[in-house]
Formats: C-alpha cells, structure tokens, sequence
C-alpha cells in the first residue's frame, strides 16, 4: 500500500501540474514550437495521469483485487488509449495542417 501512495504522489506532483498547464494553453516559450499543438497535448497528459488515480483509490480504500483490476482494466484502460491515441495522432494532424 506504501507504493499505491507514492506512485499516487508522484503522479499528482509532476504529471497534474503540467497537464493542467498544457490545457490551459501554457508552455515555455522554448518549448513551444515543439509541443505545438500545446492544449490537445495537455489533455492527452491529463488522459494519461487519470489512470493513476482510478488504479491506487479503490486499493487504497481497501476492495477487492478483483474490483480494483476490473477498474482499472475498463475505465483507467479505455482513458489511457484514449491518451495515447490523441498524442499520436498529434503529429499526423500537425503534418496534415502544415501541408496545406
């Protein structure tokens, strides 16, 4: 149970933070030119971080395995691939508006 908590920490102090800066339309301005388009690939940061928590809050509440896995493995499982769908599709979109 230490490590759901420290797993769950470290997940809301370095990947909430950005992505929520990401979403709002904030980036270094070094950075920017690279992260472009900077608000989808904030919300695919915050897909990605939403797993944590829907892995580590029904262990630590204490369910069963059995609940905790068909959680995880149904909702935390269909918002990662939507996370990692939208951060690979943004370059091809990137390409796609660049041709034109």
């Amino acid at each position: 149970m230490t490590w759901q908590w420290i797993g769950l920490t470290i997940f809301s102090l370095t990947l909430l933070p950005a992505g929520l800066a990401m979403a709002a339309g904030w980036a270094p301005s070094r950075l920017r030119a690279r992260l472009t388009p900077v608000r989808a690939r904030g919300w695919a940061l915050l897909a990605l971080y939403a797993v944590a928590p829907l892995n580590a809050i029904p262990r630590l509440a204490g369910a069963a395995p059995e609940v905790s896995l068909a959680l995880t493995a149904t909702t935390a499982g269909i918002i990662a691939v939507a996370g990692c769908l939208l951060a690979a599709l943004i370059p091809f979109a990137r390409a796609r508006d660049s041709v034109r």
